[in-house]
């Protein structure tokens, strides 16, 4: 029986293109050309994704005088950028839980930073006009298991006792299945202010063209392969020619960082998602969802899901697969096995659903480190600037990360600069093959956790006494 109804429900992956829907789409600009020769500027940007762009502009913002280049290996918005779920948040650490257990004596600042942070990437979607499908809908947290009920209550309550509250509301089986249907829901936390929904590919481009027009010249198919120190400056290299900056900042963040120390403190791992046809009018209602929030389970092999602008459902999450060595490459982008685990899940949630079909399906790497949320530093005495691992939740972040690099390149300190998250770093990963082997026996406890009524093994808590952070 099993096994005939994941046949049934791998059969709508039949017609799924292996290609990120956000990327699909006939308004995709044309390509920068590459760099020939070499250029001279102020500050030289590398990496075409949401850190790169919105330092490009942030820095021109700060100066309109500034003369910026921006460099990016493929084209802009091609990677993380333009294939995650379009899900912005005004977290800066990963989720409230996870920066009140790091940085419980800085956590006010930092949610009050993100919600600015938020604020300032809606009012920049505005003045620059960017065609992003940008809705300030909120988030619902849903619990799937009874311990899960439990743990988000007690969580309501440790967050009210913060004072960290305001603008979340704890919802039973039933209110959660008012905002949407699914026999699968038992309750949830519903964050109304603090996510919004955006079309990930079209900030990206609105991004580039906001740049464009304030006078950054970006360069694509142009992979900065080599950064030295130079002059009182630094110089970078690429193909065709090289750049020679005052300062760099570094956007590259899954991809091998051209400040060799900073390698060990990310790896990569890759996530998956289903786009869905759009639903039918009687579809639509027979799942409620009128609110358009994003979703999220709760356990620790969780699923994300969303409405897009023309009403289908993007379902992605659950396998989080870490390649041996922690290699990037255009293989691990499409895993068919995970589409049909994922279809399988799509329909347990949405079984009033069943007879639709999946338009597309991807993967991407996402920039992990072990505390869950970006970290930050410099190089070269000073005239370069980095930051990486967002762990998948850098659609916001990033624009944070964008401001702490450009202080940091300033040499003035700051309310961003003086933050203990800024100014430390996560515990690096092992060598393999014990980076493999730490992260296989994580990724099966968590889901023996799942399994087990939330309760962590010896090793999740080891983990938790470490301060690696594994908990999503």
């Amino acid at each position: 029986m099993a096994a005939r109804a994941m046949n049934r429900w791998t059969r709508s992956l039949a017609d799924a293109r292996p290609l990120a829907y956000w990327l699909d789409d006939p308004g995709r600009p044309e390509a920068s050309p590459a760099l020939t020769g070499d250029e001279r500027c102020d500050l030289l940007v590398v990496g075409g994704g949401y850190s790169g762009l919105w330092t490009a502009l942030l820095a021109k913002e700060r100066d309109p005088g500034r003369d910026v280049v921006l460099v990016e290996g493929k084209e802009i918005g091609w990677a993380a950028s333009g294939r995650n779920g379009g899900f912005c948040a005004a977290s800066l650490t990963h989720g409230t839980a996870n920066g009140l257990a790091r940085w419980p004596k800085e956590i006010k600042k930092l949610e009050e930073l993100g919600a600015a942070n938020l604020d300032a990437i809606e009012a920049a979607v505005a003045r620059y006009s960017i065609d992003c499908d940008f809705e300030r809908t909120g988030e619902l947290d849903v619990a799937t298991q009874p311990h899960q009920v439990t743990e988000l209550r007690e969580f309501y309550e440790e967050l009210g006792e913060a004072g960290l509250a305001d603008g979340l509301e704890l919802l039973d089986a039933d209110q959660t299945r008012e905002q949407v249907a699914s026999p699968t829901f038992l309750g949830a936390l519903y964050d109304r202010h603090g996510v919004a929904m955006l079309h990930p590919a079209k900030l990206a481009w609105g991004l580039k063209r906001a740049c464009l027009d304030l006078g950054v010249r970006i360069y694509e198919h142009t992979p900065a392969t080599e950064l030295v120190s130079h002059a009182g400056g630094v110089a970078v290299r690429t193909p065709y020619g090289r750049v020679f900056a005052d300062h760099a900042a570094l956007g590259t963040n899954v991809f091998p960082s051209l400040v060799k120390r900073v390698r060990s403190y990310t790896v990569p791992v890759y996530d998956y998602a289903l786009m869905t046809e759009p639903l039918s009018a009687d579809q639509l209602s027979s799942i409620g969802w009128k609110n358009r929030q994003g979703l999220g389970d709760c356990a620790n092999q969780f699923h994300y899901f969303r409405l897009s602008a023309d009403h289908r459902i993007l379902w992605g999450g659950y396998d989080a697969i870490y390649p041996y060595g922690g290699r990037v490459r255009a293989e691990y982008d499409h895993r068919p096995e995970t589409y049909a685990r994922l279809a399988a899940h799509f329909f347990t949630c949405f079984p009033q659903l069943e007879g639709l079909n999946f338009t597309h399906a991807w993967g991407g790497a996402i920039d992990t480190c072990s505390r869950f949320s970006a970290f930050f530093g410099t190089a070269h005495k000073g005239r370069v600037a980095y930051a990486a691992g967002y762990t998948g939740l850098g659609v916001g972040a990033t624009r944070f990360g964008a401001d702490v690099m450009l202080d940091l390149l300033s040499g003035e300190r700051t309310e961003r600069t003086d933050l203990e998250m800024v100014r430390s770093k996560p515990l690096p990963f092992p060598p393999e093959p014990f980076a493999s082997v730490g992260i296989g026996l994580t990724k099966w406890s968590l889901a023996r956790a799942d399994d087990n009524g939330g309760r962590r093994n010896l090793w999740l808590r080891a983990m938790d006494t470490a301060g690696l952070g594994f908990d999503s």
